[in-house]
């Protein structure tokens, strides 16, 4: 799994002109998954989100994850984080997980991040055309992939 972690001071996801998800202070979760990824990586990677000392303490240091800040998750599904522009100048996709495989594990992890967080985990809808509008707090944004485990 490959992720992108943007810290926020707001976020949300729009479908077909309607809000469907937002959130307020918290981290939004761009997840490109491959057809490689298990069980083994939602966990990995769930917790690691979880944990990331991103937001800020009495003393202003990044010093402390999402569920002390009382922050919320939005996570969003997005193949394109698997893209290889290694040929040409058109991407390809064929590392980013076909839906079958791709749908379930996205499932999985926004119910593992709800585990690891303690509280509900905001998504958008899977495989839908989506507009995500966010305020980037910081601005602070993390890459995350688990087969490198960075």
């Amino acid at each position: 799994m490959r992720v992108v972690i943007q810290r926020v001071k707001s976020a949300s996801v729009t479908i077909n002109g309607q809000i469907t998800s937002s959130i307020q202070q918290g981290i939004l979760v761009l997840a490109g998954i491959e057809e490689s990824d298990t069980q083994e990586d939602i966990e990995w990677l769930s917790g690691k989100i979880s944990r990331l000392r991103i937001f800020d303490d009495t003393n202003g240091m990044m010093n402390l994850p999402v569920q002390d800040v009382n922050g919320d998750v939005l996570i969003i599904s997005q193949f394109t984080l698997h893209a290889s522009t290694k040929k040409g100048n058109r991407p390809s996709y064929i590392r980013a997980a076909k839906p079958e495989i791709a749908k379930p594990l996205y499932e999985k992890f926004i119910l593992q991040m709800e585990k690891e967080v303690g509280k509900k985990v905001h998504c958008g809808i899977f495989g839908a055309m989506m507009d995500v509008s966010l305020i980037n707090d910081g601005p602070v944004t993390i890459v995350i992939d688990t087969k490198r485990r960075e």
